[in-house]
């Protein structure tokens, strides 16, 4: 995208000029989340990837936003996104 500017091609008093715009490729799961089962009280880790590693995750539960707290905790590294639920309860699924 850094490449997005004006070129010039110069011969003596002649000139040729293009303009370049190099668009953002779409960030796409190259892994997507798993169908997952847990017992009762245990902790679950559900994990997916992505195409970029700097391109922003949202994890949502019934159409609502998750934040960190003691109860989830998100997590970016690279290019993997990762939700850790702790004490799963039946609310949860």
């Amino acid at each position: 995208k850094s490449d997005s500017d004006t070129y010039t091609c110069d011969i003596g008093d002649a000139q040729s000029r293009a303009k370049l715009v190099v668009q953002e490729k779409p960030c796409i799961f190259t892994k997507e989340l798993t169908d997952t089962e847990v017992t009762e009280g245990e902790d679950v880790i559900l994990h997916c990837e992505t195409s970029k590693s700097d391109s922003p995750v949202k994890w949502c539960k019934d159409g609502k936003s998750l934040r960190n707290s003691s109860k989830y905790n998100i997590s970016r590294s690279g290019f993997e996104a990762k939700l850790v639920i702790h004490r799963a309860e039946e609310r949860d699924s």
